[in-house]
């Protein structure tokens, strides 16, 4: 028997590809396929998100990286030249600039409040097909992954949603069209192991790449991750949210290493703020604040102390 598709009845989404095609309806008019050419001849590609309507979109610095010549193509057709405004290898991110007004744009959630198993979607263009979707979920937070700069980014996002070759820089959005992540990286020999930077760490490296081209940073000489805190010691020290950075390892001879910090201490103030995540310190860890003492706030086992570190200059 055949069917006229004219007569099918509009039947409404299900409540997961409503999220999704929300998702993409919102923010895929913003995802760009960038084009970038290096001195060589050698032509790359891969994806960005536009972020303001006058023409500045974020990136993967890798995509980048040594471009003598770099384009921008929309959804719609249009198809612009991009200036660097400014890279972080450190952060694999880095900010283009468009020639252009009124463009469509996205707007940034807060990484720091997914929860693992949370729907995501990444919006890229893999493999040069543009304006790609795919689907999954949160799978871990607070990952870490090595840059092409050999630093290691912190507060990365795990999720199961693929992506391929393209999808770099490209945005990782929530249910409710936020961006809250920037992919970054997938291991191609699993299967449903992707990386994307976290929106809260892309919002200030954002915002210090336009104001300066580039992102100078104190450094403590330690590696953390953010960790939960159990809720009835989150409660007994007044904390809103149930999370802290735990230090693995204070570097022989860094700042931290000679403030006294040591592996397993629990970092829950910093300058005299609190500390929930990763993506806090790194926040806070401005070149204003090199070599001035700092008072940290630490809970070592069952008790809590103050240490002062002299933060160095990351050049």
């Amino acid at each position: 028997m055949a069917y006229d598709i004219a007569e099918w009845p509009d039947e409404p989404l299900d409540p997961y590809s409503a999220q999704v095609a929300h998702a993409f309806e919102t923010v895929g008019p913003a995802v760009v396929h960038i084009g970038a050419v290096q001195a060589n001849g050698r032509a790359g590609t891969g994806s960005g998100v536009i972020f303001a309507p006058d023409g500045y979109l974020i990136t993967n610095s890798h995509v980048v990286a040594g471009a003598v010549q770099l384009t921008a193509s929309l959804t719609d057709g249009r198809r612009f030249a991009a200036r660097l405004v400014g890279d972080d290898p450190a952060t694999d991110l880095a900010v283009l600039r468009l020639d252009a007004a009124g463009l469509p744009h996205a707007e940034f959630g807060r990484s720091s409040r997914l929860r693992v198993g949370q729907l995501v979607v990444a919006i890229g263009n893999p493999l040069g097909f543009q304006a790609t979707v795919t689907a999954g979920i949160v799978s871990a937070l607070g990952r870490t992954l090595r840059s092409p700069s050999g630093r290691l980014i912190e507060s990365v996002i795990q999720t199961d949603a693929p992506l391929n070759p393209g999808n770099s820089g490209g945005a990782l959005v929530d249910g409710r069209g936020r961006v809250v992540g920037v992919n970054t990286a997938m291991i191609g020999q699993a299967q449903g192991l992707c990386f994307a930077i976290g929106g809260d760490t892309a919002v200030d490296v954002t915002a210090r790449l336009m104001r300066d081209g580039r992102v100078r940073r104190a450094r403590l000489g330690l590696s953390g991750q953010t960790t939960p805190l159990d809720p009835r010691l989150a409660r007994r020290l007044r904390r809103p949210e149930g999370s802290a950075v735990t230090v693995s390892e204070a570097t022989v001879g860094g700042p931290a290493a000679l403030a006294g910090l040591l592996a397993g201490d629990v970092i829950l103030e910093f300058a005299g703020e609190t500390i929930f995540s990763v993506d806090d310190l790194h926040r806070l860890l401005t070149a204003d604040i090199a070599e001035a003492p700092i008072a940290m706030l630490v809970m070592r086992r069952a008790s809590l102390e103050t240490l002062t570190v002299v933060p160095g200059v990351d050049d």
